[in-house]
């Protein structure tokens, strides 16, 4: 592989923020290597429209990892026993939030990057709309970028790596204006915390009310397929 390349590793869920940010990371002219988790979630049509996605967009390769977050819980998500929320919660940590999902994604992803030699992983955090979530937040994606440059060969030989959050400080009707802009298809995304088999959304979770609001504010139709 030629050493002048840009290559990143790229999150993908399957959902609008991860979608964006791949086509982002595609923009900026860096060989995308996507990363999926199957992590025992409720919902597992988001790794179908993860599949869509990519094919849509192109990239170098697509793994889709499966982990069994449902052992230990926790979470709306993947804990059947804890119901979705169908209003906005005011606790300050969601129910919905998964137990240091983002420091488990972030620390395969960077495995990866090391092995590919890349120069970056990208990861569609957000802290406007999801500022409950404590692994969303700058302070974290800073010092997990700290310790991922202390950990690695690549780190400490002077080939630093860094972790890309285009989308951190957007809102969801500013995240969507920039996917348009990028040729993203959104009707290929699935955000539903529960959508069904064929990748439909309830419409009532926090993530569909999220989306639907964020494509209202942009001006642009929602491509969302509902099943209510």
């Amino acid at each position: 592989m030629s050493s002048d390349l840009k290559r990143a590793v790229v999150l993908l869920s399957g959902g609008l923020d991860s979608a964006t940010v791949l086509a982002i990371a595609r923009s900026h002219g860096y060989e995308c290597h996507v990363l999926s988790f199957d992590y025992g979630q409720r919902s597992l049509t988001e790794l179908n429209a993860a599949r869509a996605v990519v094919a849509q967009l192109g990239v170098a390769q697509h793994k889709i990892l499966r982990l069994h977050l449902e052992d230990i819980g926790g979470s709306a998500l993947t804990d059947h026993s804890i119901d979705v929320p169908e209003t906005f919660e005011d606790e300050s940590i969601p129910v919905t939030y998964v137990p240091a999902r983002n420091t488990v994604f972030l620390s395969l992803a960077l495995g990866w990057a090391e092995v590919l030699d890349a120069q970056a992983i990208f990861i569609g955090v957000n802290a406007v709309d999801y500022s409950g979530y404590p692994d969303c937040r700058p302070e974290f994606i800073k010092a997990f970028e700290v310790m991922a440059n202390l950990a690695t060969r690549q780190g400490v030989t002077g080939h630093p790596l860094t972790i890309e959050t285009p989308l951190i400080d957007l809102t969801k009707a500013e995240i969507i204006q920039k996917g348009v802009a990028l040729g993203l298809d959104y009707g290929l995304t699935v955000s539903c915390y529960q959508a069904d088999e064929q990748g439909r959304a309830c419409g009532v979770c926090d993530s569909c009310r999220l989306r639907a609001a964020g494509f209202v504010e942009a001006g642009v139709p929602d491509p969302t397929h509902y099943f209510q």
